[in-house]
């Protein structure tokens, strides 16, 4: 099946202006008459949901949540790009879209990059007229901080927790509508099935998780805003109820499912600390801007530091390797993601790693504070020769930049990271990939849009810092308004879609048959086990570094673990209820197929490039080595049974506005 992506014509900087153009426009009158059911509603569902609402259709909005403000954006730390070019740097949309399709290594959709960095300045103009309460400097204008992968400042933020104060904005927009009527609101409530109606997304199947009740809920286009699958390790920076289960139920109703092993890992977490751990905790990719990554550069220093004898303070300058400043200079500790993170776990691999499990890098902020300091000091006429001031002075400033990162790492750590360095190490954090949709945010489901992180479009191998925001709230507030449009204007005289047609009983029945399997097997295990035997595989074999033995071996333990878990898994308590066991099950039951494809993805993928890392392709320094004569295009799976079933599908990439070349960041 060729995949048509739907690319209008003209220039790079016109195909935006030409789509909107030329779409169909539905009338305001008859747009009281069209129904949206959107899933999820973090930043990208949140803003669909309100701009849909406001330009009058009727919005059907689920999230499994018990409110939309739980919402796993809420999380998001260290702010959102836009090509303001406020600091005079150099910044411009061109800027912009070639700083993302090279830090994703070539691997993006050039059309749908440039028209992120068109909309990203109205996204700041958005929010700003929200109330969005983003940093400002001195002079009262909007400051702006790097992010990795840059050589300008363009992220805006609002201190560490720029993904709660963006979602606060969205959920008043929602709670307006939500007043007005125009958003019905389900909370508490699960998407377990897409109906299809002669071909087109016609409704959902969902399970409200307080009474255990399966619902049918129709409309006349079906919305997917659920996130990324980071899940799929267990170990992950993601919130706990973050799943693949929306966006899987619609793989296997037809959408293809994009790159399913394009995953990132932040270089910037804390480290694991033991088996007990369920999830891992994010420290800000914000924090490089000022944080000097390091690991001591003598061995013996590393394993005396590992065993309690020596502290990290007590390591003299020179014998500190500050291995990002060293192997990329021009970027230093802000080089992309998956760089930064396979640095550091190529130097814990040689044995230099800091923390009992021998995993872990230093984040110092000893010299960002001095200088801050001194700053301070003479901007306040004090004597910067006093080193005591200068660290208070110092401390106040990155406390006002970062507080609330740092305290929360004092509360997890139990150590002062302003006196002792950070100790950091990369985790599971976002996933690149996600159901293919062409330049309208459509799937192969005719009326099925899927938007923000749960969709594949613009991020390409490997995402850059700041850029989630970015991406969901376009989707959300500028993109999918103009394109949903388009597809529902022959709609406008079709009136309520019933719910009592075979397709939704034939839908409703399949996902009871499937629960009622689950409850009543007679296992012996907890969900939880099959999912921290699939993490540690995923982590393992499919990780940070995966070759095709590993790939293999994983393909193959993945299928066995699923076939068991159907086997033995013990499900407590009644399916007619309140039972956060049945969620969880239906849930992993979902990342035990997608991980077998994940796998599959990346064995099928002979080249490194992004966050994919295969070690038989890399650069004799270690870096990814891309085979653009044969893996430039998207890997578009579709379902076929089982995964190891599924069918390759590929999108040809064509580079027209930028030259593919090895990326460099030295």
């Amino acid at each position: 099946m060729a995949l048509d992506s739907k690319i209008p014509g003209g220039s790079i900087s016109d195909k935006w202006t030409n789509y909107k153009d030329h779409i169909n426009l539905v009338n305001p009158a008859n747009k009281r008459n069209l129904d949206i059911i959107v899933v999820g509603t973090g930043l990208a569902g949140g803003s669909a949901a309100a701009t849909l609402a406001e330009l009058g259709y009727n919005v059907k909005a689920f999230c499994f949540q018990d409110s939309p403000r739980r919402a796993h954006s809420i999380a998001a730390q260290g702010g959102i790009n836009a090509a303001k070019n406020y600091q005079g740097d150099g910044d411009s949309t061109f800027r912009l879209f070639y700083d993302t399709v090279k830090g994703g290594d070539y691997r993006a959709r050039e059309a749908n990059v440039h028209r992120l960095a068109e909309v990203s300045t109205n996204i700041i103009d958005q929010c700003v007229a929200q109330g969005v309460p983003f940093a400002r400097e001195y002079g009262g204008l909007l400051d702006n901080r790097s992010f990795g992968g840059t050589l300008v400042s363009r992220t805006f933020y609002a201190k560490g927790q720029t993904g709660q104060q963006l979602l606060l904005g969205a959920y008043s927009a929602m709670n307006r509508q939500i007043g007005r009527g125009k958003i019905k609101m389900h909370n508490r409530h699960e998407m377990l099935d897409l109906v299809i109606v002669n071909g087109k997304a016609r409704g959902i199947i969902a399970r409200n998780l307080v009474t255990g009740e399966i619902e049918r809920h129709s409309a006349h286009a079906v919305v997917i805003a659920s996130g990324g699958y980071g899940n799929v390790f267990f170990l992950s920076t993601n919130a706990m109820g973050s799943n693949v289960t929306a966006a899987w139920k619609i793989h296997k109703r037809g959408a293809f499912f994009a790159n399913p092993c394009y995953t990132q890992i932040h270089p910037t977490c804390i480290p694991v600390s033991g088996d007990h751990q369920a999830k891992l905790t994010l420290m800000s990719e914000s924090l490089r801007n000022d944080g000097r990554i390091w690991v001591p550069a003598k061995l013996e220093d590393a394993k005396a530091i590992r065993e309690g004898k020596l502290k990290p303070t007590q390591i003299a300058e020179a014998d500190r390797d500050y291995y990002l400043e060293r192997r990329y200079p021009a970027f230093g500790n802000l080089v992309p993601r998956d760089i930064a993170s396979r640095a550091a776990k190529e130097r814990c691999d040689a044995g230099f790693g800091v923390n009992k499990t021998g995993e872990a890098v230093y984040l110092d902020f000893a010299a960002a504070i001095e200088r801050y300091g001194v700053d301070q000091a003479r901007l306040k006429h004090l004597d910067e020769n006093d080193k005591a001031l200068v660290i208070k002075l110092g401390t106040e400033v990155v406390a006002n930049k970062y507080g609330n990162l740092f305290q929360m790492y004092e509360k997890i750590v139990d150590e002062n990271p302003y006196s002792t360095p950070m100790m950091i190490y990369p985790a599971v954090h976002y996933t690149m990939g996600g159901t293919w949709v062409d330049y309208n945010l459509q799937t192969t489901i005719p009326g099925c849009f899927s938007i923000g992180e749960s969709n594949f479009s613009d991020h390409g191998a490997n995402r850059l810092g700041a850029s989630a925001l970015m991406q969901g709230l376009a989707d959300g507030y500028f993109v999918l308004p103009y394109t949903i449009g388009d597809y529902l204007a022959p709609d406008i005289k079709m009136g309520t879609i019933s719910t009592d047609s075979p397709e939704f009983e034939q839908a409703e029945k399949n996902v009871k048959q499937q629960i009622e399997a689950l409850m009543s097997n007679g296992g012996s295990k907890p969900a939880d086990y099959f999912h921290k035997k699939l993490g540690k595989i995923m982590w393992d074999k499919v990780g940070m570094a995966r070759n095709a033995e590993g790939l293999t071996e994983a393909q193959n333990e993945i299928a066995a673990i699923r076939e068991e878990f159907y086997k033995e898994v013990k499900i407590p308590g009644t399916a007619n209820s309140f039972n956060p066991e049945l969620a969880k099950a239906l849930r992993i039951a979902d990342f035990l197929e997608l991980g077998e494809l994940f796998a599959k993805d990346a064995l099928h993928r002979n080249e490194s490039c992004g966050g994919h890392f295969r070690e038989e392709y890399q650069t004799p320094e270690g870096e990814a080595q891309r085979d653009d004569e044969n893996f430039a295009y998207v890997a578009a799976w579709e379902y076929k049974g089982n995964p190891s079933d599924a069918v390759l599908h590929k999108e040809e990439l064509k580079f027209e506005n930028v030259k593919l070349v090895q990326r460099s960041y030295k």
